[in-house]
């Protein structure tokens, strides 16, 4: 199987069978999204911990395949990190979509690097960067909320 379509399958799977949707308990940031051009929606959960570990985190929305695969890579990837590293992971997912900048994060498996990177093709139509993005800057826009 080539790489493109190893991405491909990635984000029909994670689209189709999307992980850690819905309301997660004890959640105690959360911030909201829509983008009104295509109809993508999406709610973010985060429940953070005294010592600032990401202890659950999950999402609500609706939308394409590829901005529903993203949420749920994003809670897959960062569930269970600390709040410096999943901030650190973002910023280097929305480069990578947006700029085409490499992923350097060394403490990620090669599993994750290869899910994550299923999000790069999203640079050839640029459109669709967007759906890829809104879910990265929600997450971010959770963590600086005043609960």
């Amino acid at each position: 199987m080539e790489l493109k379509e190893l991405y491909q399958e990635i984000i029909l799977d994670h689209g189709k069978n999307p992980r850690n949707k819905g309301v997660c308990s004890n959640y105690n940031f959360d911030a909201q999204a829509h983008n009104p051009l295509c109809g993508d929606k999406v709610h973010i959960y985060l429940n953070l911990d005294k010592d600032k570990k990401l202890v659950d985190i999950s999402f609500e929305g609706e939308g394409c395949a590829i901005s529903l695969a993203s949420a749920s890579i994003l809670t897959e990837i960062l569930k269970g990190k600390d709040l410096n590293l999943t901030k650190k992971i973002s910023e280097e997912i929305l480069g990578m979509i947006k700029n085409k900048e490499k992923i350097t994060i060394n403490s990620l498996t090669e599993d994750q690097i290869t899910t994550i990177s299923s999000l790069a093709g999203v640079q050839e139509f640029p459109m669709r960067v967007k759906c890829a993005t809104m879910v990265w800057h929600t997450f971010l826009s959770a963590l600086n909320k005043k609960n």
